[in-house]
């Protein structure tokens, strides 16, 4: 912990960097990966057939990375008193905002990432699959 908006505006930044990511891997792991796929799918379910409108949003913020990853940060702006650029509550919004701008800027590169490995995956499959029904 420390004082951050006493810090150099290099160190901000890199706190905010190092500190989306944490950020980042909490709110895609909930979000997107099959440990949370039971949770998940009954918020799914609750989100879209809650008879309240408060229950739906409550419900579907366990569905969106984007959504999760502003209750996350939250966590961590509590955890650390990440501030950017000013020492009050001003540099608490900011930081907080900056958070799950670069938190969501990370896990849009790891979708892409995945998308594309499991892309190449599935043409080396398909590859494999026609050099053995070549070799028949």
């Amino acid at each position: 912990m420390g004082n951050f908006a006493a810090m150099n505006i290099s160190g901000q930044v890199v706190w905010l960097f190092v500190l989306a990511l944490p950020i980042a891997c909490m709110a895609w792991t909930v979000t997107h990966e099959e440990i949370f796929s039971e949770p998940r799918e009954y918020c799914r379910r609750r989100s879209k057939n809650d008879k309240t409108l408060l229950r739906r949003k409550f419900f579907f913020l366990f569905t969106c990375e984007y959504c999760f990853s502003h209750y996350v940060t939250i966590l961590f702006l509590f955890l650390t008193d990440y501030k950017l650029l000013m020492d009050d509550w001003r540099g608490l919004v900011i930081g907080g905002f900056a958070l799950v701008w670069i938190a969501n800027v990370y896990m849009s590169l790891f979708a892409f990432l995945r998308q594309g490995i499991k892309k190449e995956k599935t043409e080396i499959e398909v590859l494999e699959k026609e050099n053995n029904e070549g070799m028949k």
